[in-house]
């Protein structure tokens, strides 16, 4: 039987892989647009932003460490043809987002496409979860979004320009032990689908894309045991790429998604359908039920 765990190329995890890396985009799909994107120090958020500039964006990159982004900004500069710029902002403060909007029309105008990839967690029990736990969580991956996507579409009213978010969230399926991401995520899934409809008048389109196991930096905060067992989390057995999902996000952000409004696309192999995601590893009370399954036994009183 042919299996599906070989990804269609090597997983880029450089920036000098990422400049090289095959795309199913055509040269020159976002030549005039500007795209500012969050979260685009590392992982999914940095991945996209390479991959606008490749297609002809000026990028705009924020986060709360100036030397990640810089390290990435440079990158990008250093290539012929490509343009990119950053901006510090914690998402969490609203003046500092609106300070960051501000300052990106000033330079350059304005946007054409806001993707949300800034947010955090933590793997830990939900009954265990601390006040200043949650708060942190809900506020950078729910109130945070909801700061990026309000200055936006505030700015496209005012202009009368129009465009379009995209915001990275969470499968459903799963996620055992990041609880909070996941309410923060649906929030935002929530939101956004309301957003598609009140700000569609104004030319704006809201879409959300849901990755299931991908390969980042971000894996180093869950346990050996739990990475080890994220590729056999869903059908196709095995783990995403950052750029699968900023292809994803390219397009539903893009003018391939132009009819799209309000969705939210998940890219998980199939996960949502078959398998189960434990960040903080299986506990014994599931595994054991696991076990009886695979041993073909039946439980008491089955």
């Amino acid at each position: 039987m042919t299996g599906l765990a070989t990804p269609p190329h090597p997983v880029p995890k450089s920036n000098d892989d990422l400049a090289v890396h095959p795309t199913i985009f055509a040269a020159g799909l976002l030549a005039g647009r500007t795209v500012f994107v969050s979260g685009a120090g590392s992982g999914i958020g940095r991945a996209t932003a390479w991959l606008a500039a490749r297609l002809g964006a000026r990028v705009v990159i924020g986060g709360r460490k100036a030397d990640k982004l810089a390290a990435v900004v440079d990158a990008i500069n250093a290539r012929e043809g490509l343009q990119a710029a950053y901006v510090v902002v914690d998402i969490r403060e609203r003046e500092a987002v609106d300070a960051a909007f501000v300052e990106i029309g000033e330079r350059f105008g304005g946007i054409d496409i806001l993707v949300n990839s800034a947010g955090g967690q933590f793997p830990q029990a939900a009954i265990d979860y601390s006040e200043k736990g949650w708060q942190t969580v809900i506020n950078t991956n729910l109130n945070g979004t909801w700061h990026m996507m309000q200055a936006a579409a505030l700015a496209w009213r005012e202009t009368g320009r129009g465009g379009s978010i995209v915001n990275v969230v969470v499968v459903n399926q799963g996620l055992y032990g990041v609880a909070h991401t996941s309410a923060a995520r649906a929030g935002v899934i929530a939101f956004a689908e309301k957003a598609a409809v009140e700000w569609a008048p104004y030319g704006i389109r809201v879409n959300c894309v849901a990755p299931g196991a991908i390969e980042t930096e971000g894996w180093a905060v869950y346990s050996e045991q739990a990475r080890s067992r994220y590729p056999r989390t869903n059908p196709m057995m095995r783990a995403g790429s950052p750029w699968e999902i900023a292809e994803a996000c390219v397009f539903l952000g893009g003018p391939g998604g132009s009819f799209i409004n309000g969705e939210t696309l998940v890219v998980d192999g199939g996960g949502q359908h078959w398998g189960e995601v434990w960040t903080t590893g299986k506990p014994e009370y599931y595994a054991a039920a696991t076990r009886v399954w695979d041993d073909g036994g039946t439980t008491q009183g089955g």
